[in-house]
């Protein structure tokens, strides 16, 4: 067997879309609600559970219908913003209007890495038969961290590596092709909100758009 070598004739794009998130203080209003909210925080889990030497971290899990309780208004306006940057994402990339237009956001997570943790782990958002509903993830900074303190995010197959910039959001295929991981934090706190844009599950049980 031989490799063979076809053509370039473009460079290749990573699919990664990037935005700031506007206005910046959304992203003081949810570290505001982490913080303020430590009787649901939980130690962070992975795919295969919790596991300090695969994700190593400080969680709270967002149900979509808590967008709706009184006080958690911050989610809603969250959400809008993060449907103008996935709209802008299409109009990147047109074939992605072939999907089902109903795609829908489910739980998500607010999560906290302090000096010494990260999600070390190289890993994919769509790993297995219990995650085949994912499309796309997407992840907003919520704080600036320092580069000479680390934290950034490591897209293996692409050599990129993006340091934490308050409302940076990203939004990139859940596929094996994006493999990715956190690098160490070496001081302060690193805040992010990350979730999943899925194919609705059976019977119509999806959550439209905001």
């Amino acid at each position: 067997m031989k490799r063979f070598d076809l053509p370039k004739y473009n460079l290749n794009p990573n699919f990664i879309g990037s935005w700031t998130l506007s206005p910046l203080s959304t992203c003081d209003e949810l570290i505001s609600y982490f913080e303020s909210n430590k009787k649901i925080q939980r130690r962070g889990a992975s795919g295969i559970g919790i596991n300090k030497n695969i994700k190593n971290s400080t969680d709270i899990v967002i149900n979509p219908n808590y967008i709706n309780i009184p006080g958690n208004d911050v989610f809603r306006r969250y959400a809008v913003s993060l449907f103008e940057c996935y709209k802008d994402y299409i109009a990147q990339w047109p074939f992605v209007k072939i999907l089902p237009n109903n795609l829908q956001i489910g739980s998500f997570n607010i999560q906290r890495y302090e000096s010494g943790q990260h999600f070390q782990k190289i890993h994919t958002e769509r790993g297995g038969l219990n995650t085949l509903h994912r499309v796309f993830a997407w992840m907003t900074y919520l704080n600036d961290v320092e580069s000479k303190h680390g934290g950034s995010t490591v897209f293996v197959h692409y050599d990129l590596e993006i340091q934490p910039q308050k409302g940076l959001t990203l939004i990139w295929p859940a596929e094996w092709t994006h493999a990715h991981k956190g690098n160490l934090l070496s001081a302060g706190s690193k805040y992010i909100i990350t979730g999943w844009i899925d194919f609705p599950p059976p019977k119509n049980m999806n959550v439209k758009a905001p």
